[in-house]
């Protein structure tokens, strides 16, 4: 199979670059290296597979030309980011990257143009799960696709709109898609910015205070990178035409997380840092892998404590 992999340098999709060229598929890694490394890739190319690392934006046209070139079964689109946190943009609290968000638009907008105008086959794409259902009721947990969508952030608001442009380019354009509303992940190569396990794991080793926003009771799905790549891998094939949850149905808060990491780390740790809530930040995330299993034949296997000792052991 021929597999183009949109943001293939970054957490994500480096894991699943690597994945496809185990099992011998023809991969072409397009990324701007914007948030992306090529370090991500060292594993992937020291394979011997079929490997092509492009260079560039898919928001351009050069990406139109190299699918026109290529001519893949399946595009993986991963390279769309949440709006960074206010930590992140430098911006006041609550504040948003609008820029972001709307680049995310018009490069999700340019990947169906193109895989509409080259006649691929079907795109496949990660949603943010907490940020597209946004608040859910602790009886509504783990959330069923069923969920009625209520984002209370411009990120939410994006990822919806997301999965509607999917919808529209399959029912007008014959662009077949697979959208996974993907839980928390974590693993190997996660930039410290970009997930509390990381962040976590970060804090441990430098022994140094890590930040909680609000009382840490608040809950996340937390899954691990492998489990929500094998999830990507068969959604090539299955799943057609619909949004499907890849959580593990585990809710688990940020103050027990960060005990379990803290324990796991087998150092002496610094006690938590508490800052005060942040008005995007849902209470509560769980995410039932029921439908997926029905239609993916998939299932996660990684346990959180195995999880985050095996992102101990490389970091």
């Amino acid at each position: 199979m021929k597999v183009v992999v949109v943001g293939g340098a970054g957490f994500i999709g480096s894991h699943l670059a690597e994945r496809l060229v185990v099992e011998g598929h023809s991969v072409d890694v397009v990324d701007s290296l914007s948030s992306g490394s090529l370090a991500n890739l060292a594993t992937a190319r020291t394979m011997g597979g079929d490997l092509t690392i492009h260079t560039l934006d898919a928001a351009t046209e050069g990406f139109e030309t190299l699918l026109a070139r290529r001519r893949p079964d399946v595009i993986y689109h991963l390279s769309v980011l949440s709006p960074p946190l206010p930590s992140a943009a430098g911006g006041p609290p609550g504040a948003t990257d609008r820029g972001l968000a709307i680049a995310s638009l018009q490069q999700t907008i340019t990947v169906l143009e193109a895989a509409r105008a080259t006649g691929t086959t079907k795109v496949v794409m990660a949603l943010s799960a907490v940020d597209l259902y946004g608040e859910v009721a602790s009886k509504q947990l783990p959330v069923k696709e069923s969920q009625p969508w209520s984002p209370i952030s411009v990120a939410g608001v994006m990822w919806r709109a997301i999965a509607d442009l999917l919808a529209i380019y399959r029912e007008q354009h014959a662009v077949e898609f697979t959208a996974l509303a993907v839980a928390n992940v974590y693993g190997p190569r996660q930039r410290s910015a970009a997930g509390v396990v990381a962040a976590f794991v970060a804090a441990a080793r430098e022994r140094t205070a890590p930040v909680i926003y609000g009382d840490g009771r608040h809950t996340r799905d937390f899954i691990y990178v492998d489990d929500a790549v094998d999830a990507l891998v068969r959604a090539a094939t299955k799943g057609s035409g619909l949004v499907l949850n890849v959580g593990t149905g585990i809710a688990t808060s940020i103050l027990d997380l960060w005990t379990l990491l803290a324990d796991a780390n087998g150092e002496q740790s610094s006690e938590p840092k508490f800052s005060p809530q942040r008005p995007y930040d849902v209470a509560r995330s769980a995410l039932s892998p029921m439908r997926a299993r029905i239609h993916l034949g998939w299932s996660p296997w990684t346990q959180l404590a195995d999880g985050v000792a095996s992102v101990l052991a490389e970091s």
